[in-house]
């Protein structure tokens, strides 16, 4: 099958998935605990058996169990060398359950290894990972793949990129949501369906997270932001024990139906089952739902604004006719800033770090990242300097370079949608440039230059758009990946440069391109540059200009900026710009801690900026101004180990630096991830830095007088689980405590959990699950427990996991993440 054969068959109507294999082979006698891909391919009767009774119950496409066939999964039973048999005989048996009345889709997921840096896998090894598998099952005659049950972004991309590389097939992509509405590592239905779209998913959605009633509302706003198929494919309700010890979901079959119907009017038009669904619940599905019309077939006669998403791995920008005036920040640009070239030179990127920062606060929608200049591998740098960019700020790129190849590096490497700046009609890297923009889903500046220079009037100028938009198209890109540069000249030596500008956006508006340009080329070499910048931004807003590269901290040119959407009573824009005027006005020596917003900084909407408040000397400023904290606030783990040594030289004692910079440090950042500003990768890096310098200040305590035996946790993640992301976080959070942690790891025997408990006289048990189909492991650590009569507390914690389920297996406690973990375990062991 191909892309448009796919397309084809989703616009006939509603298309149903199977349902949940895992939870149903272990009912039909599969262990918990086995490699599910070597107990198939050993009992294949039992496989067959259960997706003959997808197919008959309606589904059109079946997933073959290749799910974590991938060398890294296999390799924990030692059958990596057997990869091509499993992958081949897997989708075989797929193939003989369908018989000709049902599609096979190829299944991957996540390897169980973490990208660099939370891991210690490379994006383009993980690639080559998947390349692998996705090159076997389309060798076995898979008609498409699915890659699903996705908690990163940025792995699924590699799937995706992968897959593009490897063959044709149509690509479905599923990823899994916690309660608030994002992945465990923070990326939202929206950023993730706006990424993946237009990297060449063909389809997207949810799967696994919940019941389908808690993913209506997730489903509806993927489905406002993509044109392509929505898929809905929930579990039965939620987790919890029967009176067996049994995993069992709260929604009977038909229950499960009768709620998927809210799914179809939210925008699916693929659905299936997830954890706890069985043949029975899909032939309801499909009996409930057959003849309900797609909303999105309904919608497609409706003329609908054009909207515009860029995207980063946490937030998405959306932008239209009417929408609000936008910032890209251009202080991420080495050009004439030699502070910011020595530091990155040296491989410093504090300052572009600061700077990423500040202009988020100061209100910029965009950040354009360019550290080109002489004397380096601008390759090299890019990906460094994104890599840490990407954790820093929430806000999407541009990724601004000369070079084609730092362009693809960086498009390759970005966690979401990108900003290309830029292409022009130069010939020889039009063409080239508009592939990279198709093959990565980017947006791109397009450039009116041509090989001649710069157009010398303004039907040259409009020429080349035409020219360059054309072969746009032809590259299969559309008129929304396009941001016309209105290409500012300098009034100084053009008097018409303004005007010729304000035409060019003008023609823009009236054919439908967004519109960008630089706003400091207008004033160069006249004398106050800055009011002849705002009076051209004010006039080129009303003209209809879509954003702007400048300085946001720049409190003139943002207040015009505001007060022109004001004028132009665009969307919002009254409360925009009375919020920012009332912190304008209120600004005064407050206290700021690094990394928390005041509440006045609270209330800033975007476009509002903090800069220029003063920190007073207070008895907390010591605490609050200095480096360490600020270290652990932004996950600096380069520079935290010296910054440490640095104070303690100063007379600071180990023990003071612990227990008044680190701890109230990595308490606020457990706050911020807490209220849903801080996420996953933040919440690493924080611990990662404050790990780093206790252990320069390990040697230091331990001579002290003052400390006290921590207590013993013992860790793991339960047997049949090989997950450990969330494991390896809340050992790092409760070490970093001073908890003495003993890490068991992952896949470990409840005999083993309780052998070791005794042996270390542990206070608390803490047991990870990731899996519906291993939770119910945990009564039997917490029955076996009771059983040798331990006395340690017991935890538990996991994507599943919740706390009726730790109340009904007589767990002590019960933590939602790393952060609350340490809580729970202070009020376990009376801290």
């Amino acid at each position: 099958m191909n892309i448009i054969e796919f397309k084809k068959l989703t616009e006939r109507g509603l298309i149903y998935l199977d349902g949940a294999t895992g939870s149903n082979l272990m009912k039909r006698g599969m262990p918990a605990g086995v490699c599910p891909e070597k107990w198939i391919l050993e009992h294949p009767d039992i496989f067959v058996g259960l997706q003959r009774e997808y197919v008959e119950a309606g589904s059109n496409i079946i997933y073959a169990p290749t799910f974590t066939a991938n060398r890294i999964k296999l390799k924990e039973y030692h059958l990596e060398g057997d990869i091509e048999r499993i992958n081949h005989e897997l989708v075989a048996l797929s193939k003989k359950a369908a018989d000709g009345n049902a599609l096979v889709a190829g299944d991957i997921t996540m390897t169980g290894r973490q990208l660099i840096p939370m891991g210690d896998i490379d994006f383009e090894e993980l690639i080559d990972v998947y390349k692998e598998q996705i090159k076997l099952i389309c060798e076995a005659g898979a008609d498409l793949l699915v890659v699903e049950t996705m908690m990163s972004l940025q792995e699924t991309r590699a799937a995706l990129i992968a897959a593009k590389e490897i063959c044709t097939l149509p690509v479905m992509a599923t990823l899994t949501f916690e309660s608030d509405g994002r992945t465990l590592y923070g990326t939202d239905g929206i950023s993730a369906a706006v990424t993946l779209e237009k990297l060449g998913a063909c389809a997207v959605g949810a799967n696994c997270s919940t019941g389908p009633d808690k993913m209506v509302e997730l489903i509806q706003s993927i489905s406002k932001v993509v044109s392509v198929p929505v898929i809905a494919k929930p579990n039965a309700g939620m987790p919890g024990l029967d009176e067996d010890g049994e995993t069992v979901y709260d929604m009977d079959a038909d229950t499960f139906a009768l709620e998927m119907k809210k799914l179809v009017n939210a925008g699916a038009c693929i659905l299936g089952g997830c954890c706890g669904t069985a043949p029975e619940y899909i032939g309801k599905l499909v009996n409930a739902t057959k003849d309900m019309l797609p909303v999105k077939s309904i919608e497609k006669s409706a003329e609908k604004p054009l909207v515009r998403y860029l995207s980063s791995e946490r937030k998405t920008v959306a932008f239209g006719p009417g929408s609000p005036f936008m910032v890209v920040g251009e202080r991420i640009n080495p050009t004439g800033k030699k502070k910011l070239q020595a530091q990155l030179r040296e491989g410093n990127l504090e300052m572009a770090l600061s700077f990423a920062e500040e202009q988020e606060e100061c209100g910029a929608a965009l950040l354009d990242i360019n550290v080109g200049m002489s004397g380096i591998d601008e390759k090299e740098l890019m990906l460094k300097v994104l890599d840490e960019v990407t954790v820093a700020t929430n806000l999407p790129l541009s990724i601004d370079s000369s070079h084609v190849d730092v362009i693809e590096a960086a498009l390759r490497r970005y966690p979401g949608r990108a900003l290309i700046n830029s292409i022009s009609g130069e010939s020889g890297k039009t063409d080239r440039l508009l592939a990279l923009a198709k093959k990565y889903g980017a947006m791109f500046i397009l450039l009116p230059l041509s090989d001649k220079g710069l157009p010398e009037n303004l039907e040259e100028k409009i020429a080349i758009i035409e020219e360059v938009s054309q072969k746009a198209y032809k590259a299969g890109l559309k008129k929304e990946d396009i941001v016309v540069d209105g290409l500012v000249a300098t009034a100084g030596a053009n008097p018409n440069a303004a005007k010729e500008v304000l035409e060019t956006i003008r023609y823009c508006r009236k054919n439908g391109f967004a519109t960008i340009c630089g706003l400091s080329n207008i004033s160069f070499g006249l004398p106050e540059r800055s009011f002849v910048n705002t009076a051209f931004l004010t006039m080129a807003i009303q003209e209809g200009l879509s954003m702007a590269i400048a300085n946001p901290s720049q409190d003139l040119l943002m207040n015009i900026a505001f007060a022109a959407d004001l004028l132009m009573n665009k969307e919002e824009a009254d409360n925009r710009y009375i919020e920012r005027m009332a912190l304008y006005k209120e600004r005064a020596p407050v206290m700021i801690k690094p990394g928390v917003k005041s509440e006045v900084q609270s209330r800033m909407s975007p476009g509002q900026c903090a800069a220029g408040k003063e920190v007073p000397k207070t008895e907390s400023a010591d605490l609050f101004g200095n480096q360490i904290y600020q270290d652990v606030m932004k996950g600096n783990r380069k520079q935290i180990k010296e910054h440490t040594k640095l104070f303690r030289e100063e007379g600071w004692e180990a023990s003071r630096i612990l227990n008044e910079i680190l701890l109230p440090a990595i308490n606020e950042v457990g706050e911020l991830f807490d209220k849903g500003r801080y996420f996953l990768p933040q919440l690493i890096a924080s611990a990662e830095a404050m790990k780093l310098s206790i252990e320069y200040l390990e040697p230091f305590l331990a001579n002290g007088t003052q400390k006290e035996e921590m207590p013993v946790v013992v860790i793991a993640t339960v047997a049949g689980d090989i997950h450990d992301i969330g494991k390896n976080l809340v050992a790092l959070m409760l070490k970093n405590h001073g908890f003495q942690v003993i890490d068991l790891g992952k896949d470990v025997p409840r005999e083993m959990i309780v052998e070791q408990a005794h042996k270390y006289n542990a206070s608390i048990i803490a047991l990870s699950a990731l899996m519906t189909t291993t939770m119910q492991e945990m009564k039997r650590v917490v029955d076996y427990a009771k059983e040798k009569q331990v006395k340690a507390k017991i935890m538990i914690g996991g994507a599943v996991i919740t706390p009726e389920y730790a109340e009904e297996i007589g767990a002590d406690g019960y933590s939602r993440d790393a952060a609350q973990a340490v809580q729970v375990a202070k009020q376990l062991t009376g801290l």
